[in-house]
């Protein structure tokens, strides 16, 4: 106030030891300024109840794998956050989040950098090793996980890379390349190649609840398949977290 006093060249204030009022040349600048003051307020006002008010668009990376975790979700997020706009890219690449303009992305625990903040949003999941009946009509069932290079079995590429199946017991880790017919790249593809007796597959217990009840499907070395940490939502810890941002998290959240 006193550089603006200095820069006017007139006393806004006249002060005491014990108070401080307008002068009349002060009353006469703030009664002009005063409406002005008052709409800079409100637009403050305004601004900071956009900063707490869930809204605006959530850009989000999704391996397809991923899917039926985000897809039952949806609706929900939409029921309680209407203003919220989710902009969903599936890739399964493995792809730089912050360097792609991405504001989160989901993917399996093992796979997320240290520096990220992480969110699990999925329980843990648990493989399965599957084949149809008719597959095994003519191949003997594998009691360990070495033996599967001696079947058929369907490959899945995830991103680039064919994925080794990996196995674990009593501490005990190991990776089998396994070998057959068939690569895809959709879980789908997957299952259906298993139920028609294509081969074996590598599946998460989720996914062939059914036809394992039913029959269709029958599970092998099941004491090699241990439990794995399942999905996280994750974004840069740097980044402030906005509130369509937050919405999205306290949705998928379990």
């Amino acid at each position: 106030m006193r550089l603006l006093e200095e820069d006017l060249g007139v006393r806004l204030l006249a002060r005491t030891t014990r108070s401080v009022a307008l002068t009349e040349a002060g009353t006469e600048l703030f009664g002009r300024l005063k409406p002005a003051l008052i709409e800079v307020g409100e637009a403050l006002d305004n601004i900071a109840g956009q900063r707490t008010r869930p809204g605006g668009r959530v850009r989000l990376l999704v391996p397809r794998l991923a899917v039926p975790i985000l897809a039952p979700k949806l609706s929900v997020l939409y029921s309680k956050y209407p203003d919220v706009l989710l902009d969903v890219t599936t890739d399964d690449s493995q792809r730089d989040i912050v360097a792609d303009g991405f504001d989160a992305g989901i993917h399996f625990g093992e796979y997320i950098e240290k520096d990220m903040i992480a969110v699990r949003i999925s329980p843990d999941l648990r493989p399965a090793i599957v084949g149809s009946p008719a597959y095994f009509q003519s191949h003997p069932k594998p009691k360990a996980p070495r033996e599967l290079l001696q079947h058929v079995c369907i490959n899945f590429r995830h991103g680039t890379d064919l994925y080794r199946w990996e196995f674990e017991k009593s501490k005990k880790e190991l990776s089998v390349a396994v070998r057959g017919p068939l690569i895809v790249d959709d879980l789908r593809l997957v299952l259906r190649a298993a139920l028609d007796g294509i081969g074996l597959a590598f599946v998460a217990e989720s996914d062939v609840g059914e036809p394992l009840a039913e029959g269709t499907l029958i599970r092998v070395l099941q004491d090699w398949c241990q439990p794995f940490p399942g999905f996280f939502l994750y974004y840069p810890s740097r980044r402030q977290q906005t509130p369509a941002l937050a919405a999205l998290v306290s949705t998928l959240r379990v």
